[in-house]
């Protein structure tokens, strides 16, 4: 699809709603967008290119803004083969054209495509550089580690814009029209692909907080342009790590239904003793990932597993080693175990979790042995005291 942005800038990525897995891990049940941006000024700069499981759509989109003309720029903000697997062809398609892109994406370019480029070919850019284009200027940042090192933004100064790569992104293509709105698939994007590197998140909204950004635009997803202080904000909660909401998350799986009994029960109690917000996930069912989005959101966790193997059941080692690969912080945690003979789980939960930075261990620690009885909803009850 082409569509223009504001005067003189297009949109020309593409949907893609055939992809059921990104990168190779993450459920996409309502696709993926690629987008990519043209400047049509007296220069011409291409934002990106995309994914070449849509490359015949791009290229009838670009076409169609070009026209006669050629492009004197190609802007590669982040070079993740959803958005630079057309790069080599735009390299050699236009031989006057130049790549303006940070040095470590100059070493990657190599990699990617078996030759470096040109030097005379590439500019670099660091941080407060600007490229002209007539009406319009470029203003560049670096973003290392937003997800990959080689990462640069670039706000256009005329039209408060920010080409902000893969921040602000979110899964779901852009002919979905979401019904919970941006927040939930762009914080299920943000913690499982972007989480672990909330620092540099950090330290990139320091660079841009003097900006007049009136417009946000993603390499997924939609064009932000309205409460852009909203967005700004939600992001400097997620990548600082603090809960976004107040709110337990519970996170269990079971052997043979009774450790989900558990688990199950105290959802019922605390909602019995106050109308806090309780969510609740089966790891065994439930998207793993939407788990891990829910632990970084709500304040308090409640992980419940029983023993397997003297040790934890594996799903819960996998959500448990997800959360701390994000750099999983500052929350409060509670867990639930279960053993017939000699329960070992909430040993390995309870240190696997103080392994994380800032996390407090909810007591008491409630072993369920074996079956739900009288004396281990006694238990719950005072757990869910604790909680609350």
């Amino acid at each position: 699809m082409k569509t223009e942005i504001t005067k003189g800038i297009y949109y020309i990525g593409a949907d893609d709603r055939e992809l059921d897995l990104f990168e190779g891990q993450y459920e996409t049940p309502e696709g993926i967008s690629y987008n990519s941006h043209v400047i049509i000024d007296n220069k011409i700069a291409v934002f990106d290119t995309i994914d070449e499981r849509k490359a015949k759509e791009w290229k009838q989109n670009l076409a169609e803004v070009l026209g006669e003309r050629k492009p004197d720029y190609l802007i590669v903000e982040h070079m993740e083969p959803d958005h630079s697997s057309l790069v080599k062809e735009m390299i050699d398609t236009y031989p006057d054209m130049k790549i303006v892109c940070s040095a470590p994406a100059v070493k990657m370019m190599a990699r990617f495509f078996g030759a470096p480029v040109p030097a005379d070919r590439v500019i670099t850019v660091k941080d407060n550089d600007t490229l002209e284009l007539g009406e319009h200027t470029l203003q560049f940042f670096t973003a290392g580690m937003i997800h990959w090192p080689e990462v640069i933004m670039a706000y256009e100064q005329k039209d408060g814009i920010l080409f902000s790569a893969d921040a602000f992104g979110k899964f779901g293509a852009l002919s979905y029209d979401d019904p919970e709105g941006w927040a939930c698939e762009a914080r299920r994007y943000y913690f499982n692909i972007v989480g672990k590197y909330g620092a540099q998140v950090q330290t990139l909204l320091k660079k841009v907080a003097g900006l007049n950004i009136k417009k946000i635009c993603p390499l997924h997803g939609p064009v932000l342009d309205e409460n852009i202080e909203y967005y700004v904000n939600t992001y400097n909660t997620w990548s600082a790590y603090e809960p976004e909401d107040k709110g337990i998350f519970i996170a269990y799986c079971s052997l043979h239904g009774n450790t989900e009994k558990a688990a199950l029960k105290l959802a019922e109690i605390l909602k019995s003793k106050s109308d806090i917000k309780v969510s609740v996930s089966d790891l065994r069912r439930d998207d793993l990932h939407e788990a891990v989005e829910d632990a970084f959101r709500y304040d308090r966790v409640v992980l419940a597993a029983p023993t397997y193997d003297a040790g934890v059941m594996p799903i819960m080692a996998d959500f448990i080693h997800h959360l701390a690969i994000k750099n999983y912080q500052n929350r409060r945690v509670a867990i639930i175990e279960n053993g017939s003979w000699a329960p070992a789980a909430g040993k390995k939960m309870r240190e696997a979790m103080e392994a994380m930075k800032n996390i407090t261990i909810i007591e008491p620690i409630v072993t369920v042995e074996s079956t739900v009885k009288a004396d281990t909803i006694e238990k719950l009850n005072t757990l869910a005291d604790a909680l609350l």
